[in-house]
């Protein structure tokens, strides 16, 4: 009898076709999470779940099911999985890092230059037909070149980044976690500094962490209020970095120059009064959101379910205590 795969959401086609040649494999074939009692329902009798970044993997869905041998998330992050009630029940948890990298960098610098240059505000204003004509001061907005970029965590994504900061010839201030070698500080162009200086000195900041219960509103009321009132500021990471009501106030009241949001505090939930603002572009995570992203996000979930039910190790284990 062929082993059992539950992927709980629509993902590129390439992963089932992967999956089917050796097992079983049920989809839920829609863009609407499944609720909590679905996702146990769905995986019932499987081996393998392929699971979304949407989907909230908790003690109860994990213990619901012991034939379970590996959660592969469909993403980058997971967070959204109960990585300590996995550990304890030996299941190996597996992200898709890196195929994220550029897409994600990409977007982040489209973020950039879109709120410097209003760029949303301006397409508004086009196709509701109050465009007039060209003037010498219309619809100014600022340029992103020669100007400092502060970057909150220098992993994959942040060192892209970097990396394509340098084109625009920004000062790039960077805060990570363990502070990068001489060398490669050199090669990007970066300069390590607090993280209380680079949000003083942003004219862009930009979150690159991945989160934890720790980092929650790492930007708050004290953090925006210390901005400069020129700034921007830019997340394509994780929404509950942000105390979005602190930063609906900053834009309201202009302590800040505006933002560019990818994700949200309480997504797919979105502070209210942000939508009703033109200093700020709300996206709706987008950002690895690419064909050749998301297809190799699939191909590596889906190579990381068929070792493990071949008897091997993950290739993308997060939480690799387990095996030893």
């Amino acid at each position: 009898m062929k082993q059992k795969v539950f992927i709980s959401g629509r993902i590129p086609q390439v992963a089932y076709e992967i999956l089917s040649e050796q097992y079983e494999v049920r989809m839920h074939d829609d863009v609407v999470p499944l609720p909590k009692l679905d996702i146990i329902k769905g995986m019932a009798g499987c081996e393998a779940l392929i699971s979304l970044l949407s989907d909230s993997i908790d003690q109860e869905v994990i213990a619901s099911n012991s034939k379970l041998k590996i959660i592969a998330n469909y993403g980058a992050g997971y967070n959204n999985i109960d990585l300590e009630a996995a550990s304890a029940a030996s299941l190996p948890v597996t992200n898709t890092p890196i195929v994220s990298t550029n897409a994600t960098a990409d977007f982040t610098i489209g973020l950039m230059i879109a709120i410097a240059r209003r760029l949303v505000e301006g397409d508004k204003t086009t196709r509701e037909g109050r465009f007039t004509g060209w003037a010498p001061l219309y619809h100014l907005g600022v340029e992103v070149t020669g100007k400092t970029l502060g970057i909150i965590g220098m992993g994959n994504i942040g060192k892209a980044v970097a990396k394509r900061a340098k084109a625009f010839d920004m000062k790039i201030l960077y805060d990570n976690l363990i502070r990068l070698s001489e060398q490669e500080e050199q090669n990007l162009g970066v300069e390590y500094c607090p993280q209380d200086k680079i949000i003083q000195e942003a004219d862009f900041l930009s979150l690159h962490v991945s989160y934890s219960p720790a980092l929650r509103h790492m930007i708050g009321k004290e953090q925006l209020a210390a901005m400069k009132p020129t700034a921007y500021l830019i997340n394509a990471a994780r929404g509950p970095l942000v105390d979005e009501a602190a930063l609906l106030e900053a834009l309201q009241n202009g302590s800040i120059a505006g933002a560019g949001l990818d994700v949200y505090e309480f997504e797919p939930k979105v502070t209210p009064g942000l939508e009703k603002l033109d200093n700020v572009i709300l996206a709706p995570h987008l950002g690895n959101a690419t064909v050749e992203a998301r297809e190799e996000m699939a191909r590596i979930a889906a190579r990381n379910v068929i070792s493990v039910l071949q008897g091997g190790k993950p290739l993308t284990c997060v939480n690799p205590q387990i095996y030893e």
